[in-house]
């Protein structure tokens, strides 16, 4: 599935390129120098207009996730039926078998939920951090070679 869209990529940027070099060609006489400064800047300010569009993408998934976590996946019961299915490890204690009440198996449970979700929103802070990169870095070359083009036209 994906070596076919690689495929297509491959020939797309080489159609790309193919154009790029007659149209430069048959633009040398009639200034091809700015052609190509046109093709430059309109390439850049492509390449950072998506780098914006896709940071921004994942700032507004992060703050959705830092708003509302993922609820946690397993259920009490399924942690109960784990917590006493799980094999003793602790070789010093005699063979008796320690069993927990459900109020602990309970308490147990509800801090690893809060811990899962804790990580959850820690991890989402942390992308949405990245993903202000996404956004900071680019912006200013945007904002630079837009200007260029405008002061261009003038």
């Amino acid at each position: 599935m994906v070596f076919p869209l690689l495929i297509v990529a491959a020939i797309l940027v080489v159609v790309i390129i193919v154009v790029l070099v007659v149209v430069v060609k048959n633009e040398t006489e009639k200034g091809g120098r700015d052609v190509i400064k046109n093709v430059y800047i309109y390439l850049v300010l492509f390449a950072t207009l998506m780098m914006t569009i896709g940071g921004s993408v994942g700032a507004f998934m992060a703050v959705a996730d830092i708003v509302s976590p993922v609820p946690y996946y397993q259920t009490f019961e399924e942690f109960k039926r784990l917590e006493t299915e799980k094999p003793r490890t602790d070789t010093s204690a005699p063979e008796r078998e320690i069993t927990l009440s459900e109020e602990e198996l309970r308490q147990q449970y509800d801090a690893m939920v809060l811990m899962e979700k804790e990580r959850q929103i820690n991890r989402a802070k942390n992308s949405l951090i990245k993903s202000f990169g996404w956004i900071i870095i680019p912006l200013p070359v945007f904002v630079y070679f837009q200007r260029q083009l405008v002061n261009k036209d003038n």
